[in-house]
């Protein structure tokens, strides 16, 4: 691909980041939507459990397929491809008759979104080349989370007041057409010089390690763990995920590549998006149902109350992205550990839902927390692997935030279901140490001289085979 001006890769980025924008906005201004939604389709906490674990599932499921699928026939068509069924699919949701087709129409958009982010930061990775400028644009990427977050809760309570939460569906509408005539326009066709085959095996196993373990988790507390139904499914749970490492390992090109983890940094990564994005989950699933079934407030007014966590994560993600740029991951994912674990110990040991003062100190440092750890994720997941296999490593870490999203939502409204609340808040503060530690650990000198020989032997892996052989 022949290097772009700067003005033109400015252009890319603006272009990649609306998709990123969508995706967002949707999971925020749903949240705020949910319930509207109860009342409205009759249906319980695990029900609005589905509507979000349905799209996160499909979506952690087949992000590694689109990402390797990119590569290989071209980003920018499959990119396209994921706008028309996002934009498309948020129009039926939008007119669902029963929280069934609503699931059915969430799934749809997930198999849009699966070809979206992961395959926006593949085309980020190949446009920006300078490490530095990636890191720049992979933080600018970053704070259009901080703007979702802001602008989603606002704008879904003001929607859901206003029109009804069927229209929380519509602001994707203009946002994908936009997107999908300016990709058509300006955004350059590229792919690896390698094309990677589909590993259909390795696809179904993790269909079926994610579904069976979030479907045991939301299920359980009503139908009880010792269930036939909910055994099974932690069993297929089990055996999936005993089948897929041994498996992968044989496979010439894996879905999940067991080379990747050989970089501590990548490792740690993985791990970190499990965890932030996990507490980032559960955070706004309990404040949602907190804020306007227990407190009362209007939807409207329940966003206003999210307005300052989601405003310092907008301050901190760009700051974020310089500071990986200019001094590397590890002080901001310290910050995001230290800015996390104090959030969770706020509402698990000080009560903070006691005084507005408090509440609003707890989510300044949840939106702190997650404003600095989005970059350095992005960047370590993508900065050390062969430009080549950007679609993947970008993949595997978008699968991480999306597992992470998809187990936050089960754990806490399992434990919401359960009376379990402190429990809950006990989590979130544990994802924050996991964030803290894994931190520290992965981003040291060690962790750095593991994904050099990790980046080295996949370069020389790739270079030895054969084009027809891959």
């Amino acid at each position: 691909m022949p290097e772009l001006s700067r003005g033109r890769r400015l252009l890319v980025l603006a272009i990649c980041c609306m998709s990123l924008l969508i995706v967002s906005l949707d999971n925020t201004i749903l949240n705020v939507a949910l319930p509207a939604m109860r009342r409205d389709l009759h249906t319980s906490i695990s029900g609005l459990q589905w509507t979000i674990d349905a799209y996160t599932l499909v979506l952690a499921s087949l992000l590694m397929l689109s990402g390797s699928t990119a590569d290989r026939i071209g980003r920018r068509r499959i990119f396209r491809t994921g706008l028309v069924i996002f934009t498309v699919a948020s129009a039926l949701c939008s007119i669902a008759p029963s929280l069934e087709w609503l699931v059915v129409f969430r799934m749809l958009q997930a198999v849009g979104g699966s070809m979206l982010n992961p395959v926006a930061m593949s085309i980020i990775t190949n446009v920006f080349t300078d490490p530095r400028e990636r890191a720049r644009a992979i933080g600018a990427w970053g704070g259009v989370v901080g703007i979702s977050m802001a602008a989603g809760p606002i704008i879904g309570g003001a929607l859901v007041e206003t029109v009804g939460w069927r229209s929380v569906f519509w602001i994707n509408l203009p946002i994908g057409l936009l997107a999908l005539v300016l990709t058509a326009l300006y955004v350059p066709e590229s792919r690896a010089p390698r094309p990677r085959r589909i590993d259909p095996v390795g696809q179904l196993l993790v269909i079926a390690l994610l579904g069976s373990l979030t479907y045991a988790i939301i299920e359980a507390p009503a139908a009880g763990w010792g269930s036939p139904v909910i055994v099974g499914c932690l069993a297929l749970a089990l055996f999936s995920a005993a089948s897929l490492v041994p498996y992968e390992r044989r496979r010439r090109e894996p879905l999940i590549d067991p080379r990747f983890f050989r970089s501590a940094p990548f490792s740690g990564a993985t791990v970190i998006a499990v965890s932030a994005f996990a507490a980032l989950a559960g955070f706004l699933f309990l404040n949602t149902l907190y804020l306007q079934d227990v407190r009362g407030l209007s939807a409207l007014d329940a966003g206003l109350h999210l307005l300052p966590m989601a405003a310092m994560a907008l301050v901190c993600a760009p700051l974020s992205g310089r500071m990986v740029g200019s001094r590397g991951p590890r002080l901001p994912l310290l910050l995001a550990g230290v800015a996390t674990t104090a959030s969770g110990v706020m509402f698990a040991a000080l009560d903070a839902t006691a005084s507005d003062p408090k509440l609003f100190t707890a989510y300044v440092l949840f939106g702190i927390g997650f404003g600095f750890v989005n970059a350095p994720i992005t960047n370590t997941a993508v900065s050390g692997m062969p430009r080549t296999q950007a679609g993947v490593a970008a993949a595997v870490a978008s699968t991480s935030r999306q597992v992470g999203q998809s187990l936050g939502v089960a754990v806490m409204g399992a434990a919401l279901a359960a009376g379990l609340d402190l429990t809950a808040w006990w989590i979130i503060t544990g994802c924050g140490v996991a964030i803290l530690t894994l931190g520290w650990l992965t981003s040291g000198r060690w962790a750095a001289a593991t994904a050099e020989r990790a980046a080295e032997r996949l370069s020389a892996d790739a270079a030895r085979e054969p084009v027809g052989v891959r």
